[in-house]
């Protein structure tokens, strides 16, 4: 019993591995269009420009930082990451979850009968959980607020038509729709009440918010606010355009689906056939882990796997 408690804690630390380098090999999400709007938006600051901290997004009077949210600063931002999933978390409590989950790999490494050269890896698989589950959250949450935000457009063009101003039809999203969409609308007319400009406030919904429909509505505010316009009619078109898109996606996905099933079982059935064997014959099974030959086929097998999950990744994600 013990030994297939291992192997299942092995595979999911395998595939926990495979996901986490998947997600940090992926391409960027702003392409070259998103790279323009968010020089017309204001989006990209100067090298060395300090960003400003207003009272909505502090969460105290206090602006001091711990050494552990300087850490995380320095490596990947992680404090944006959380700020995106809306996690309420401090830097010190994100790392000492991060360092408990390493400590439990290295205690199942130490337990089984793996190699204890492979303590790092254990230790880092394990240790990489949390921020796969923080990247997981903040997809989810981007997703939900992509889903909302054709309504919120038309919503506020009807407001705009009924002769109600651009801010107050902020405050018409923020109480009639729910979270996450009602909540950053929120902020934003909180953040035009305390004296936030609106290009401001626009450009920092779009940084908490990485969509580039939602800064396709920010581009089009700011030019009418310069230029002139029928508002109204220009954010039904983006509405209208988001629909159309995620009918795009869903036709996709349709078609797409067999790939993403195939890599499913592919990836899956490996260490599906080593529990198998296991239960059936241990001592037959338990020799690819105790010889070195073994071993380093097993090793080489990862690779593949990777290797493969990468190729069918590319072939299967199509960008709409």
């Amino acid at each position: 019993m013990l030994s297939l408690v291992i192997v299942i804690a092995v595979g999911i630390g395998v595939t926990a591995l495979i996901g986490g380098v998947a997600l940090a090999l992926r391409p960027a999400v702003e392409n070259n269009a998103e790279s323009r709007l968010s020089m017309l938006t204001g989006a990209r600051r100067a090298p060395g420009e300090r960003e400003e901290a207003s009272l909505l997004t502090s969460s105290s009077l206090d602006d001091t930082k711990s050494m552990a949210d300087d850490f995380l600063a320095r490596f990947g931002n992680i404090n944006r990451l959380m700020e995106q999933a809306d996690v309420q978390m401090s830097g010190t409590k994100f790392l000492s979850i991060c360092a408990a989950a390493a400590g439990v790999g290295a205690v199942i490494c130490i337990a089984s009968p793996t190699p204890k050269y492979l303590l790092p890896l254990f230790a880092a698989v394990t240790g990489g959980l949390p921020l796969l589950w923080l990247l997981q959250k903040r997809k989810k949450r981007i997703n939900r607020f992509n889903q909302q935000l054709p309504e919120a457009l038309e919503l506020l063009s009807r407001s705009l038509r009924a002769g109600h101003s651009l801010a107050a039809g902020f405050g018409l999203i923020a109480s009639e729709m729910q979270a996450p969409i009602g909540t950053e609308f929120g902020r934003s007319f909180e953040e035009q009440n305390l004296g936030i400009t609106l290009d401001e406030a626009l450009e920092g919904m779009t940084e908490r918010v990485p969509n580039m429909d939602l800064r396709f509505f920010a581009t089009a505010v700011m030019l009418q606010r310069q230029t002139g316009g029928d508002l109204a009619e220009i954010l039904d078109k983006i509405g209208h355009l988001i629909r159309d898109r995620f009918k795009l996606a869903g036709a996709i996905q349709a078609l797409t689906g067999e790939g993403r099933l195939s890599g499913i079982v592919l990836l899956s059935l490996p260490p599906t056939l080593y529990v198998v064997m296991l239960y059936l014959n241990y001592d037959y099974a338990m020799v690819l882990m105790r010889d070195e030959t073994g071993r380093m086929l097993m090793g080489i097998a990862l690779v593949m796997q990777f290797v493969g999950a990468m190729v069918i990744r590319k072939i299967i994600n199509i960008k709409v």
